[in-house]
């Protein structure tokens, strides 16, 4: 039985991005642990930590990226988290902006997970989640409008 989105449980992520060689925006994916479809970073409130906290680390753990988040979330998304004993459970996902300064060679989950960066469009269409790619969409779409229509 899955529970109402309403009380469903909170995680924060990131949206990692970078500035690309072309001078268009670039966002990070990760691969999911199970099912091995493009996602963003994210995870549970870490104690003693804020949720752009949380977010940032999940980021270093999942994607081996650090970088600069702003401390106001960029949006928020449901999502169905796949629970060890096969069962789904609906999560609300709080996402933060990360501009992504440094990637490591070597990261926490660098073996459960790959990375790859995928122009703004390219990830829209990557994204198996359809109210995170909306959002990303909507980020994309100012993007262009602040960069002209690039």
């Amino acid at each position: 039985m899955t529970r109402a989105v309403d009380d469903a449980p909170e995680q924060f992520g990131v949206l990692p991005w970078r500035i690309g060689a072309g001078g268009t925006p670039e966002i990070l994916l990760i691969t999911s642990r199970t099912r091995q479809r493009w996602i963003v970073p994210k995870g549970g409130l870490v104690k003693g930590c804020s949720p752009v906290q949380s977010a940032a680390q999940e980021a270093f753990e999942e994607a081996g990226v650090i970088g600069v988040s702003d401390s106001e979330p960029i949006g928020c998304y449901c999502h169905v988290k796949l629970l060890d004993d096969g069962s789904e459970e609906p999560c609300r996902v709080v996402l933060f902006s990360l501009r992504v300064e440094g990637m490591l060679a070597d990261w926490p989950e660098k073996g459960q997970r790959q990375r790859q960066w995928h122009e703004a469009e390219a990830a829209v269409q990557a994204i198996d989640e359809p109210e995170l790619a909306r959002l990303v969409e909507v980020l994309r779409v100012k993007w262009m409008d602040c960069a002209g229509g690039r």
